[in-house]
C-alpha cells in the first residue's frame, strides 16, 4: 500500500488559508481521479477540492469548520503500489501478518514511552483547530481555560461556538484582573461600552465568512497603497449604436448576449500595451511589471458579496472570445461554480458601478495590483458636437471612467494618461465593425 497526501490548494493571490466547509467523502470510501473530496471556502470563492489520484480516503487531518493554511496536508489517500503490491498479493500472507504484529508492538512501545515522558506545561494532548486557537490568542484565552471547556464537537472537541460562548461569558462577568487589564485599554473598552440600542429596533447582523475576509482585504489595501483617483468622461455613442445594431444577430447566432463589458476589457487591454507600468505589482522596493495581461472583472453575487474572475491573456482574444469568456465567468460566478484558477493571476481589474445606476466611483485597488478602473452608468446628455460646418448641440451617450491607482508606483501623469487612452479607444469605436 502507498499513501499520497491531499494538499490544501492555493485559491488565489494573497490567499493564505481556507476554511473546510464540508467533507464530501468519509474515511474508508473509494474515490476516483478528479472526484470531489471536500468543499472549501475563502473570501473570494467556494470550491471543491478534487482527488489527484484514484484510491481510498484514509485519515482526515482536519475537521469541518477548521481553517487550514495553503499547502498543508489535509488528508491521506491510500493507493496500491503498482508492481510491488501485485507481487505481495501473490505471496504467502503469514510473513506479512508477522511483520504487521511486530510493527504494532513497536508502535505500542513508542506510545507507552511517550505517555510516560513529562509534558511541557504549555502543551496539551487535546486537539484544537487553528480557528479555535486563533480566537483564543486574539481574546486572551489561556491554555488552562481552554482545557476546562466542555467541547460540544465530536469526541468533546472544542468548536468555534464553544469558545465564542466562553468569550461572551468572560465579557459579561470579568474577573478583577481582567477589569484592571481593560482599564488600561480605555479607548478600546469605551468604544465597546458605547454601543446602544434604540427602542429595541436595532438589528445586529453577523458578518458571514466572505464579508469578514473582504473587509480585511479592503482595509489592508487602503493601508498598503496611497490611493489616487482620476476621472474622465467618454462619449460612447458609437458603441451604444453599434451594440443596438448587432445584439439581435449576435444572440441568434451565438445563443447569448453581447454586453458592453467585453468592449471595455478590449479597450483596457490595448491601453495597457501602451502604458505597461499600469500592469504591475509592488514587492518591497521593487516594481514587478507583468508580462501577461490578465483582466479581472468584479462580479456581484446573490449574497451581495463580490468576486473577481480573471480573463487570462485578454489582449490575445478577439471581441467574440472576450464576450464568450465574460458571459461564462459571470454566469458561473453567480452560481458559485468558479474554479480556483479562474480567480487567480489578475494583473488589472475593472468594476462596473454603472450596473447599480452610479455615474462614477472611487474603487479600492485589488492587491497586489496597482490600479483599478470603475465604469459608470451610460447616460444620454446634451453635448457640443464639432463639425467642419460649425458646432451644434446634440444628444450623446456619455459615461465616466474612474481610475484609482497606487501612487507609490503610478504618478498622476501616468494614471491620467492611461484612463484618457481608454476613453479615446472607446470614442474611436468603428460603428461598422463586424463580430
Amino acid at each position: 500500500m502507498a499513501k499520497t497526501m491531499l494538499i490544501m490548494p492555493k485559491m488565489g493571490e494573497s490567499i493564505a488559508e481556507a476554511t473546510i466547509i464540508k467533507w464530501l467523502k468519509s474515511e474508508g470510501e473509494t474515490i476516483e481521479v478528479d472526484e470531489a473530496v471536500l468543499e472549501i471556502a475563502t473570501d473570494k470563492v467556494d470550491s471543491e477540492v478534487p482527488s489527484p489520484i484514484q484510491g481510498v480516503l484514509g485519515k482526515l487531518l482536519f475537521q469541518e469548520g477548521d481553517v487550514v493554511e495553503v499547502g498543508a496536508e489535509i488528508a491521506e489517500i491510500i493507493t496500491e503500489s503498482d508492481e510491488k503490491s501485485k507481487e505481495m498479493e501473490t505471496t504467502d500472507t503469514k510473513p506479512l501478518e508477522s511483520i504487521a504484529e511486530n510493527i504494532e508492538k513497536e508502535i505500542d512501545t513508542l506510545v507507552q514511552k511517550q505517555s510516560e515522558e513529562p509534558k511541557p506545561a504549555n502543551k496539551s494532548d487535546r486537539f484544537y483547530s487553528p480557528l479555535v486557537l486563533n480566537i483564543a490568542k486574539t481574546e486572551g484565552i489561556s491554555l488552562e481555560e481552554l482545557e476546562n471547556i466542555q467541547g460540544s464537537g465530536k469526541d468533546g472537541r472544542v468548536t468555534k461556538k464553544d469558545i465564542i460562548a466562553l468569550v461572551g461569558r468572560k465579557n459579561q462577568n470579568p474577573t478583577t484582573e481582567e477589569k484592571s487589564s481593560k482599564e488600561t485599554k480605555a479607548n478600546h473598552s469605551a468604544a465597546q461600552n458605547q454601543v446602544k440600542y434604540v427602542d429595541g429596533k436595532d438589528e445586529i447582523i453577523q458578518m458571514d465568512r466572505m464579508r469578514k475576509l473582504i473587509a480585511e482585504h479592503m482595509v489592508n489595501s487602503k493601508k498598503t497603497s496611497p490611493h489616487v483617483t482620476s476621472f474622465v468622461e467618454a462619449d460612447v455613442t458609437n458603441i451604444v449604436r453599434w451594440r443596438n445594431k448587432v445584439k439581435k444577430e449576435f444572440q441568434e447566432r451565438e445563443g447569448e448576449k453581447i454586453t458592453f463589458t467585453p468592449i471595455f476589457i478590449e479597450a483596457v487591454a490595448n491601453a495597457i500595451k501602451e502604458f505597461p507600468l499600469i500592469n504591475a505589482s509592488v514587492d518591497g522596493d521593487q516594481i514587478v511589471r507583468k508580462g501577461n495581461i490578465n483582466i479581472g472583472m468584479a462580479a456581484a453575487l446573490p449574497s451581495g458579496n463580490l468576486i473577481v474572475p480573471v480573463i487570462k491573456n485578454a489582449d490575445q482574444l478577439n471581441l467574440l472570445g472576450l464576450a464568450k469568456q465574460v458571459n461564462d465567468l459571470a454566469n458561473r460566478a453567480r452560481e458559485n461554480q468558479l474554479k480556483p484558477e479562474e480567480i487567480q493571476g489578475g494583473t488589472y481589474t475593472i468594476t462596473n458601478v454603472g450596473t447599480f445606476g452610479n455615474v462614477m466611483g472611487t474603487p479600492i485597488i485589488n492587491q497586489p495590483q496597482v490600479a483599478i478602473l470603475a465604469l459608470g452608468a451610460i447616460q444620454k446628455k446634451p453635448a457640443v458636437i464639432e463639425t467642419p460646418d460649425g458646432d451644434f448641440i446634440g444628444i450623446r451617450h456619455k459615461m465616466y471612467l474612474s481610475h484609482s491607482y497606487d501612487h507609490r508606483v503610478v504618478d498622476g501623469a501616468l494614471g491620467g494618461q492611461f484612463v484618457r487612452k481608454v476613453a479615446d479607444l472607446l470614442e474611436a469605436w468603428d460603428i461598422h465593425r463586424s463580430i
